[in-house]
């Protein structure tokens, strides 16, 4: 039987910068489908960051996303009856899926504030290169660098 062949999705850009990135940053901090306070949230995010740091708040964006975005991940991998974790690097779009991940649901777990700023200073802390995501990325390249001697399962 032959795989499902999977579709390229084509993603609308948001309304304020025409930015098909900040657009599918929206799209995940939506939730329950609520796209206008997604929409509320992040745009407030960003004006805490031009407020805090003075700069272009898209440039820090980047930065972010940049920074917090992984190069090498393990996979498991099945050989010989025995499970082993194989470093692989990652994909572009899965890069960049998992570096938003990282920085909303560290933002998401701190408390005691509203969501655009808690949003705000994680944004801010991975264009630093500190913060609860970068952490995840640093984990995630030092379990990929543990794993190294298994490379040669890579397919």
């Amino acid at each position: 039987m032959r795989k499902k062949r999977v579709y390229k999705k084509y993603h609308k850009p948001d309304l304020l910068h025409s930015r098909v990135d900040i657009g599918r940053f929206v799209n995940y901090v939506m939730k329950d489908g609520k796209k206008t306070t997604a929409e509320r949230i992040v745009y407030g995010a960003f004006e805490a960051v031009k407020k805090t740091t003075g700069e272009d708040p898209v440039k820090i964006f980047e930065k972010a996303l940049e920074q917090a975005s992984p190069m090498l991940e393990v996979r498991s991998r099945r050989v010989g009856g025995a499970n082993y974790q194989v470093p692989q690097e990652v994909r572009p779009e899965r890069r960049f899926m998992l570096a938003v991940r990282w920085i909303v649901e560290s933002a998401r777990s701190k408390k005691g504030k509203p969501m655009a700023e808690k949003l705000a200073e994680e944004l801010i802390a991975a264009s630093k290169n500190e913060g609860a995501a970068i952490k995840k990325k640093q984990d995630m390249h030092r379990m990929a660098e543990a794993n190294r001697a298994f490379a040669h399962f890579a397919r």
